[in-house]
């Protein structure tokens, strides 16, 4: 392995590939420390010391969107808009017929989709940072969100303190939705003169960045002795790396898993010659719907526990007994779709997995489209006639696999959740044996070996994984 990596570094389009890639990263790390200017961090809502449900928010996504939600930041928003735009786009490419014929031209309807989706992007930016500075500043009635010495400054030049709010409030917009068009021209940078996918690798880099903290505490919290399972003992340990390794490899079975049918080509004369006959596979991903699956089931179970939570704290509760019941009520009701205290939040959560994974498995997979294609190449199923019949039996073969990896997905996703309340882990270090971000981290990381993989090979070298 490492004469394989020395390898890697004596290319010299291979080595400026990855050290671009290397600045590019730090870069972006350097700016996710930097706050926005004139800001008072110890009077926002999303502090460090904040904990409730809006906290609890902004950590789940933070992890998945490379960004610093809980003390606002230049980079505060992450690449999350151009994310979500990106699936808003990809989603209405499938039911709007506009977008479908323009997806369909090629090269250039992927650059015209791409323009459209960074004018999407910064729409997004200005209304999440105009909803996000709002909430923050008005958290806990805590004050004004300018720092003092710039108030000082604004009285002793005789400015209106509305002036100086709305000036800041306007910059501070302008200022996260500049940090996140930066974050998608660097991932841009990546795709193009790096090595890898460039918004993935910033997903990935804001979620390694979280290992330090979590083994610091870990380590912190940990008693070298034997406690059985009471507290973090040795036993704790050697489980915690059992699973973690056991997770892992789940991980990456699930990642790369596929399912292969085989497929014919017909056979045709020229000549004397007889060419074609080859029997080859068509292989489908076990995992089609990838990591979205979790990040939109996760994403929508936390709406709920925040609508409940804020009715059951907004109700003043000693004015008559009926309030205190209808209190007590939305306060059960959030409590039963609180994370890792609830038999109905896992069981709602596997649900949404599974329906999620239907969902946009239908919207990524057309095998229909995939039957056109093997038709046009002279390529058939054996023992399916093409055109519609083959269309129909790639489609259940795609609803049953599907259903075995939604099942793998499930378990996966609720791992962090178990090992957080049967042993008394720290979510932040639980959240790295499973969900979002172990599949995000395992994904990108194995498509990183392949780009690096595909340079090697193309100069007669080993890939990463060869033996």
């Amino acid at each position: 392995m490492l004469e394989k990596i020395r390898v890697i570094f004596t290319i010299p389009e291979l080595r400026k590939r990855i050290f671009l890639t290397l600045l590019l990263l730090a870069i972006y790390r350097v700016g996710y420390q930097i706050p926005l200017p004139i800001l008072n961090q110890g009077m926002l809502g999303g502090g460090a010391d904040d904990v409730g449900l809006f906290s609890s928010l902004l950590r789940q996504a933070s992890l998945f969107s490379a960004a610093n939600l809980r003390t606002i930041t230049i980079f505060g928003l992450g690449i999350m808009p151009y994310i979500s735009a990106s699936i808003i786009l990809q989603l209405l490419a499938s039911v709007w017929k506009p977008l479908e014929e323009l997806k369909k031209e090629g090269e250039t309807g992927r650059k015209k989709i791409n323009e459209y989706t960074r004018y999407l992007t910064v729409a997004l930016c200005i209304m999440q940072s105009i909803f996000f500075l709002w909430n923050q500043a008005a958290a806990h009635d805590r004050g004004s969100p300018i720092h003092p010495a710039f108030l000082a400054a604004a009285e002793a030049t005789s400015s209106s303190g509305g002036m100086m709010y709305w000036g800041w409030f306007v910059t501070s917009i302008l200022t996260m939705t500049a940090g996140t068009v930066f974050l998608m021209w660097i991932g841009e940078q990546i795709d193009e003169y790096g090595i890898g996918n460039g918004i993935s690798l910033l997903i990935m880099a804001g979620i390694l960045a979280q290992m330090p903290a979590a083994v610091t505490d870990l380590v912190q919290n940990m008693q070298w002795r034997l406690t059985r399972f009471q507290g973090i003992g040795i036993e704790t340990l050697v489980l915690l790396i059992s699973l973690f390794v056991a997770v892992v490899f789940g991980v990456v079975f699930i990642t790369l898993g596929k399912r292969s049918i085989p497929v014919q080509s017909a056979k045709h004369v020229r000549g004397r010659r007889v060419f074609g006959g080859n029997r080859q596979g068509l292989l489908l991903r076990i995992n089609q719907a990838g990591v979205m699956p979790i990040i939109f089931a996760s994403s929508l179970l936390m709406l709920p526990s925040l609508l409940f939570g804020w009715l059951s704290t907004s109700i003043h509760a000693e004015d008559s007994a009926w309030r205190m019941g209808l209190a007590n009520f939305f306060n059960e009701i959030q409590l039963m779709f609180s994370r890792g205290t609830s038999f109905f939040y896992n069981l709602l959560y596997i649900a949404m997995i599974y329906f999620f994974c239907y969902f946009w498995t239908a919207i990524t997979f057309n095998p229909k489209e995939m039957a056109d294609n093997l038709k046009e190449y002279g390529t058939f199923i054996p023992g399916y006639r093409p055109g519609r019949r083959t269309a129909d039996y790639l489609e259940n073969v795609m609803t049953r696999i599907t259903f075995v990896g939604a099942g793998f997905l499930s378990l996966v996703a609720i791992v962090p959740t178990i090992i957080s309340s049967s042993l008394n882990i720290n979510s932040t270090i639980a959240s790295f044996y499973g969900g979002t971000a172990l599949l995000i981290a395992v994904s990108v990381a194995f498509d990183l070996v392949q780009k690096i993989d595909s340079h090697l090979v193309m100069r007669n070298y080993k890939g990463l994984l060869e033996v």
